[in-house]
């Protein structure tokens, strides 16, 4: 069925955040989604009873290969748990190359303050750290630019943090992850986020133990031979 009746405001609401934490999707590729599986028009009571196969199966599976936890929160909105208004991100630091030796840039993709929530193709920010063993300073918050129509997404947000060896995220998809590690940076899912600074001190006590994990003796540059030691050291432990 359908309708050339316009949405409610609400509901506009729900399909443009909803649009947002999806990779690669934009509100009128949703749209045509949700008009494939629940017809037109579109309701806050047809959208409740929208369940996870109904977004996967729809259009001929067009979302079918997006990141679970990226359309378990796009459901969540369809349903009406909208999110609150975000945090500001917090001060930046300055910083100057050279300020902080043997220290590594790390990027986090966030939604909210100074929190690690972020999917990698739907985050609003990359939250951009200096890390050394003794030291951490948020350097810059890169806001997400809506790409250009002809425009690759996740090569775009990639560029927004090829200076930098680590990517934590709460989750990317393959292709993302593939095209992040082409760039040199490796990424890190954590899917249960939490204080982005926290994981920042974390990541000092890492840098700072004796027995670096070899992934990080890569990222920061180490020498394979003294990685190899690292790992051998580790496993004979």
């Amino acid at each position: 069925m359908t309708s050339t009746r316009p949405l409610s405001d609400e509901i506009a609401l729900r399909i443009g955040l909803a649009a947002r934490v999806l990779p690669d999707t934009d509100p009128a590729r949703l749209l045509r989604v949700l008009a494939d599986c629940l017809g037109l028009p579109l309701s806050a009571e047809r959208l409740a009873g929208l369940k996870m196969r109904d977004l996967r199966q729809a259009a001929n599976g067009e979302l079918a290969d997006l990141d679970a936890d990226a359309l378990k929160s796009a459901l969540a909105i369809l349903h009406g748990d909208l999110p609150e208004a975000g945090e500001p991100v917090p001060p930046i630091q300055t910083y100057a190359e050279g300020e902080m030796p043997a220290s590594i840039r790390v990027a986090c993709a966030s939604d909210s303050g100074e929190q690690l929530d972020g999917h990698f193709g739907a985050a609003k920010r990359f939250l951009i750290y200096q890390v050394s063993a003794s030291e951490v300073r948020l350097i810059a918050a890169r806001e997400v630019l809506a790409p250009d129509p002809d425009e690759d997404r996740n090569g775009a947000r990639a560029r927004l943090i090829d200076d930098c060896q680590l990517l934590y995220v709460a989750s990317i998809g393959g292709p993302a992850a593939a095209r992040v590690v082409k760039l040199g940076v490796l990424p890190i899912k954590d899917p249960a986020g939490g204080s982005a600074r926290a994981r920042m001190e974390h990541l000092a006590t890492l840098i700072a133990a004796e027995r670096m994990p070899p992934w990080l003796a890569k990222a920061m540059g180490q020498a394979p031979e003294r990685r190899a030691r690292f790992q051998f050291e580790a496993c004979a432990a």
